[in-house]
């Protein structure tokens, strides 16, 4: 178990789409006045107006450029350190016309399903709009004559996406611009949380009917052997952000949803937990002792799993028992029972559960047949 009293920062950083409007402002602040500032305020999405350092500004008269590097406090984002980077071209005799591009290391749209255009650039409408804000602000007596481009790039971008879904999400060739307050806060989960509802998304775009919800590459891996006939785009690792993942899949009309894990994630579900971390709450081993009851194991069996730290010891005596599917079909049912209640006759729910080694014991499902 996770260690609960375990400290973690307190410092707040600033989304991509922040830093990217900062950079846009201030290169349009070069183009207006002749040079780049060293410092830029810049409007966030939620209102406020914070001061970024600007570097490698430079500007003639027609095109400016500016870097902002992301700092994102204390969250473990691997976009920290990027260098957020807007490049803005004088359109002459385009007054008011604002036009905003994907340059290196901003990943390209590739399916829908996220809300954006099919090859266009995966700036995201929060940031996009941010982008403009700032840039009609600054600019605004460029904007009476001319239009403005504004092209942002991200050198570390391609490499950086490969520690993110993107791939999975058809956003290919570098990172999303992302944020809807400007703000990231410590140990913040909202960019993961969103790409699992992004992808519940793209996975209803598809055609197939049905989104696979796993908690990690390993259950994933899983899933797709069992259900080889669904595009990869169906299978979305939701962590612990079941409730997210099941919102979503009722928004879109997914007839079918599949959950695909192990006895502990699978234990913090059945006994209604919707976000699963391990930090939110202790697994239910009194939820999963009445389990072993109701499949005969010994009452001496059953205390033990009651009294136990994890779900894994439940798992380890059922198997010394010869009980282990019949266990893992009853909290596979127990799955079952739990999330309908929540969702009534919203789609069809199957549940596959796998053992640590990724071998399928059991499942269940809301169909009748």
């Amino acid at each position: 178990m996770m260690e609960k009293t375990v400290k973690r920062g307190t410092r707040t950083g600033f989304t991509t789409g922040a830093c990217s409007a900062a950079a846009a402002r201030a290169a349009v602040e070069g183009l207006a006045t002749g040079e780049v500032p060293a410092e830029m305020e810049s409007l966030l999405p939620n209102g406020q107006r914070v001061r970024f350092a600007v570097h490698d500004g430079r500007c003639d008269g027609d095109s400016a450029h500016a870097m902002v590097v992301k700092f994102a406090g204390d969250d473990p984002d691997c976009t920290d350190g990027a260098h957020l980077t807007a490049d803005v071209q004088r359109l002459p005799g385009q007054a008011g016309r604002f036009e905003l591009r994907g340059g290196f290391g901003v990943g390209t749209v590739t399916m829908p399903g996220l809300g954006l255009e099919v090859g266009g650039p995966a700036i995201n409408p929060v940031p996009r709009q941010n982008i403009e804000d700032n840039v009609r602000e600054a600019g605004a007596a460029l904007l009476a004559r001319d239009g403005l481009r504004v092209t942002i790039s991200v050198p570390q971008g391609v490499e950086m996406a490969r520690k993110t879904l993107n791939a999975r999400l058809g956003i290919l060739g570098g990172i999303s611009i992302l944020g809807t307050t400007g703000i990231v806060k410590p140990y913040s989960t909202a960019a993961y949380r969103a790409s699992v509802v992004q992808g519940v998304e793209v996975a209803a775009t598809t055609g197939a009917g049905a989104v696979v919800l796993t908690t990690g590459g390993r259950t994933e891996k899983f899933a797709m052997e069992q259900l080889p006939q669904l595009p990869e785009a169906c299978f979305v690792q939701m962590g612990d952000f079941l409730r997210y993942a099941l919102d979503a899949a009722q928004k879109a009309q997914l007839p079918r949803v599949v959950i695909g894990g192990m006895v502990g994630k699978l234990t913090k579900i059945a006994q209604g937990e919707t976000i699963t971390h391990a930090n939110r709450a202790e697994v239910d081993t009194a939820l999963l002792a009445r389990l072993a009851a109701g499949i005969g194991a010994p009452a001496q069996e059953c205390a033990a799993i009651a009294a136990a730290e994890t779900a894994r010891f439940a798992a380890e005596r059922m198997q010394a028992l010869g009980l282990l599917e019949a266990f893992h079909t009853a909290l596979a049912r127990a799955v079952v029972d739990t999330v309908m209640q929540r969702y009534p006759g919203r789609f069809r729910l199957d549940v596959l559960v796998c053992d640590f080694d990724g071998k399928k014991i059991a499942e269940a499902s809301s169909h009748a047949g």
